[in-house]
């Protein structure tokens, strides 16, 4: 067994923060999937919304996220994430993030995003996650307190409960078991406080603009140990994603069209003003919407979003990522179109958290997109999520410094006596494929109760399966993943038919119109049978 003061599952923007927070005074591990680098804050390619121009303010930059979020924002939590945006850029840039100035260096390049009533995004070129992320992560590694597992998997929880010694009318989180990827052992770590800092779940839909490790492993974990969940069915689509055969995923940020890209359909012509007052500077839901309209409308496979009218020294130095993946694949984005599709890109929902990312249970956390903070309802404003990261994690961290210590408990040893090793994994392969082209076909933008129900029992004969797996053969990291997503699958698909009306991206035709009161959909554990587990409380 490992004993650390504080473990955080996930190296994104967000893990990153909190443990350069706490570091200073707690030991940390730090668990990452794969290589520390390797996440979905490296991919993010547009930048982080703070009000840094005197010509813009707090309240316009919370209004901006109340509209994008459809009545679904907590306004105390918005205001606050607000309030903090520019101290923690200047914390970045103290931290030496190489954020793009203007040519004549009087300042920060701020750039605009849909959603956005002013210049309000700072960014590093087009690559501003991976910017922010390579910054933090080389601190992370050379810091003496902190441990950085890489090629780990999380694989459960270890609660107060789950050994019977709670001491509290509310369960503690005393720790994790971690699948080491390289020697395929499980080890037993403690820790006084758990962060999880997993990210989203994109890969649970057959386009999308994430990474492999976005499997939602913080709101599965979270989930079978008791912990609410809410806004699950809120997932939202990225309007441009790179069209492209060769392409597995690849984001084209909202910067293009904030910086004058233009959305064509095949023929040329332009429609978002038929959808929009605001057209390309619409929000991203609205986008979305209008183009996964046009598409199945006429019956496209995709459109097109132009930037080549600006001069071709503007387009690369603004955009120099892209052009040279396109470049890669044979699209020169300063003469032609690039062809785009909407994409699963973020999960509005996710673990119900208090204003220092708390969760239900004692000594558990969650920060990032693996949490339902309040900020975003039912649709994420560009570019508040990185700075949502930073803002919890060093709320959570202030939380974490200021409890007392609490004596070690020794946890048990992962028991895999009882399992062997699979002599075939084609069924791992077989039921994620056919898992994320059921959530693309009947849980997209546009919804029905029949397709939800169609969605749910295909779901229930995928868990069959690998629940029997999981129950009698050695773990893997594949299967973990594929456990985990087959459980958020079930909760947006839950959530999804409590949901009866259609707000912010998604469309329901059964429920065409909006309810007169905005409510959470909240999700408690206790109240469901899952579809994976048959004690969720543990």
């Amino acid at each position: 067994m490992q004993q650390f003061d504080v473990l955080i599952i996930g190296s994104g923007l967000a893990g990153l923060t909190t443990a350069l927070k706490i570091a200073a005074e707690k030991k940390v591990c730090l668990v990452s999937k794969r290589k520390i680098n390797d996440t979905s804050s490296s991919w993010a390619q547009g930048g982080i919304a703070a009000v840094l121009r005197d010509d813009d303010s707090i309240e316009a930059h919370i209004q901006d996220t109340l509209n994008a979020g459809a009545g679904l924002c907590d306004q105390e939590i918005t205001r606050e994430v607000a309030s903090h945006a520019r101290e923690t850029v200047e914390w970045l840039i103290a931290q030496g993030v190489p954020f793009t100035r203007e040519q004549d260096d009087s300042g920060y390049h701020l750039t605009r995003e849909g959603g956005h009533s002013h210049r309000r995004i700072i960014h590093a070129a087009d690559a501003t996650g991976h910017a922010v992320q390579v910054t933090l992560a080389d601190q992370v590694l050379n810091h003496p307190n902190i441990t950085v597992l890489e090629d780990h998997i999380a694989v459960d929880l270890i609660t107060s409960r789950k050994l019977g010694i709670d001491h509290e009318e509310t369960p503690s989180c005393l720790g994790a078991y971690v699948l080491n990827n390289k020697t395929g052992k499980v080890v037993t770590v403690g820790a006084q406080n758990t962060v999880l800092a997993t990210g989203g779940a994109g890969k649970v839909y057959l386009y999308t603009t994430n990474p492999d490790v976005s499997t939602g492993d913080g709101v599965a974990m979270a989930w079978r140990v008791g912990c609410r969940v809410a806004n699950m069915e809120f997932i939202q689509f990225h309007p441009t994603c790179l069209f492209h055969p060769k392409a597995k995923s690849f984001l084209i940020t909202e910067a293009v069209r904030g910086e004058g890209g233009i959305l064509k359909l095949p023929d040329g012509s332009r429609f978002m003003q038929q959808h929009d007052e605001r057209a390309e500077l619409a929000p991203r839901d609205v986008v979305a919407r209008a183009m996964d309209f046009e598409m199945k409308k006429r019956g496209l496979d995709c459109v097109y979003l132009d930037i080549s009218h600006k001069p071709a020294d503007f387009v690369i130095s603004h955009f120099p990522t892209i052009y040279r993946r396109c470049m890669e694949l044979g699209i020169d984005i300063t003469k032609e179109a690039i062809p785009v599709v909407p994409a699963a890109h973020y999960s509005c929902g996710g673990v119900m958290t208090d204003h220092n990312g708390q969760t239900d249970l004692n000594n558990l956390y969650a920060i990032g997109e693996t949490a339902c903070t309040g900020l975003h309802g039912a649709n994420r404003l560009a570019s508040n999520s990185l700075l949502e990261c930073m803002v919890f994690g060093q709320a959570a961290a202030k939380a974490i410094l200021a409890q007392q210590n609490k004596p070690i408990v020794q946890l048990p040893y992962w028991d895999e006596s009882r399992v062997t090793d699979a002599d075939e994994e084609v069924i791992i392969t077989h039921n994620w494929n056919e898992l994320r082209r059921t959530m693309w076909n009947y849980v997209g933008i546009v919804r029905t109760n029949k397709r939800l129900t169609r969605a749910m029992h295909r779901i229930q004969m995928l868990r069959n399966e690998v629940d029997e797996f999981y129950s009698n053969f050695r773990i893997s990291n594949n299967l973990i993943e594929l456990r985990n997503l087959l459980q958020v699958a079930e909760l947006i698909v839950r959530s999804a038919m409590e949901r009866h009306e259609s707000r912010g991206l998604h469309y329901s035709k059964d429920y065409p119109n909006l309810a007169d009161i905005a409510v959470p959909t909240v999700l408690e554990p206790s109240n469901y049978y899952s579809l994976l587990d048959s004690d969720t409380t543990n």
